[in-house]
């Protein structure tokens, strides 16, 4: 056990379950208030120790079990262990420091560190925070990190409604400036600090390489392409005819242009709304050879689930009839509460209200590091579905 003796919650339930969280209707109210992210023991109803983890009072994730271990004590050195072994993943096992000098190094609880995402941008690192006991231990992370990635820089934050779920006040520092990334020889500025996840989408880095050998000599569509990764990629990598890149953000649509150039590519980039856009082209009698529809997260709330598979369906209809006939669409959804089956089932109701028929060729989903636990299956968030698109014959 620890030398210091620790606050102690107890379960309303048997504990039955590894999972690192524990909600707050299965946490009995500890007489003594305690700070949002108070390191505690946890012992279920039957008095058992179960765990050692962060406790929040106010979030609805009460607990987040950190260890399983009685001896093994949450402090700094217990981050030295951690990310050491997320890092000799990436590096060692993964090999990416050969594929890019960015990637995530830590992916919150694939890596037993629930609550904290840590990715590289080069000499930049971000960390972003989703509890409340992660961002105690803010310093402590960042000198683990020192050690495997001398000479780095930091930058932190986490989102509004997370502080606000959680009940801390991050005061991240000034935005730095963007920082240029190589990643399978393709070059992006990124600029954390805008409202775009940490900086870029890594998560696509295996997709946007699979994307582009569809490419070569083709017509390309990249609908949400928000800083033109797999734009750039379709054209720098896979050597595609013509790409056009819409999306609605324009600070997005600067670094795109910018991606581009850095890349000494042509792309040619569209600020618009993809639903009347598309309802346009299609008018039009536009097709393309390659469409690529990754949208933003569409929902974080379980009850706007249905107004969020609601456009999942009306972006893929559209998006499957931009498709020429026999082209390939690369349909993607990063909303974690969509599973993988609802998202398949949108995909197919789209195609028939299209006229079209779908050949999966295969489904994909983040990069190896972002990697999830069979037990916590939240952590699979992306799905990447890789498509052949026919259109329905009629009957004569």
């Amino acid at each position: 056990m620890t030398e210091n003796i620790l606050p102690t919650i107890h379960l309303k339930i048997a504990r039955r379950s590894v999972h690192p969280w524990i909600f707050q209707k299965m946490v009995e109210k500890p007489a003594t208030r305690l700070a949002p992210g108070s390191i505690v023991d946890i012992l279920d109803r039957d008095g058992q120790w179960v765990g050692r983890g962060f406790y929040n009072g106010h979030s609805r994730i009460a607990l987040r079990v950190m260890t399983r271990d009685p001896a093994e004590s949450i402090d700094e050195a217990f981050f030295v262990r951690r990310i050491a072994q997320a890092v000799a993943l990436r590096r060692d096992w993964l090999g990416l420091d050969a594929l890019s000098n960015a990637y995530r190094i830590v992916h919150s609880e694939g890596d037993g560190l629930s609550g904290l995402v840590v990715d590289r941008f080069g000499p930049l690192i971000v960390l972003e925070f989703f509890s409340a006991g992660m961002y105690r231990f803010r310093s402590a992370i960042e000198s683990a990190l020192v050690t495997h990635f001398p000479d780095s820089r930091f930058y932190w934050f986490a989102e509004e409604h997370i502080q606000k779920q959680e009940s801390f006040d991050c005061h991240a520092p000034e935005p730095p400036p963007p920082e240029i990334i190589t990643e399978q020889g393709v070059r992006f500025r990124v600029a954390p600090g805008s409202k775009h996840k940490t900086g870029f989408f890594l998560d696509q880095r295996d997709n946007r390489r699979r994307l582009a050998s569809f490419c070569k000599g083709k017509r390309v569509l990249d609908l949400c392409c928000n800083t033109g990764g797999f734009a750039v990629y379709a054209k720098a990598l896979g050597e595609a005819d013509e790409v056009v890149g819409v999306d609605l953000d324009e600070q997005a649509l600067a670094l795109a242009r910018q991606n581009a150039g850095l890349n000494q590519v042509r792309v040619r980039f569209v600020q618009a709304d993809l639903f009347p856009w598309l309802r346009d082209i299609i008018a039009a009698g536009q097709r393309f050879d390659v469409v690529v529809l990754d949208p933003s997260k569409q929902t974080r709330d379980r009850e706007e689930i249905s107004h969020a598979m609601r456009r999942y369906l009306d972006m893929n209809r559209l998006a499957l009839q931009a498709v020429a006939p026999g082209g390939i669409l690369l349909t993607c959804s990063c909303t974690g509460l969509v599973s993988e089956a609802d998202f398949l089932d949108t995909i197919r109701r789209a195609a028939w209200q299209a006229g079209r028929i779908v050949q999966v060729l295969s489904i994909a989903g983040a990069g190896a590091d972002h990697p999830f636990l069979l037990h916590v299956p939240e952590g699979r968030y992306l799905k990447a579905v890789f498509c052949r698109v026919e259109a329905i014959q009629s009957a004569k």
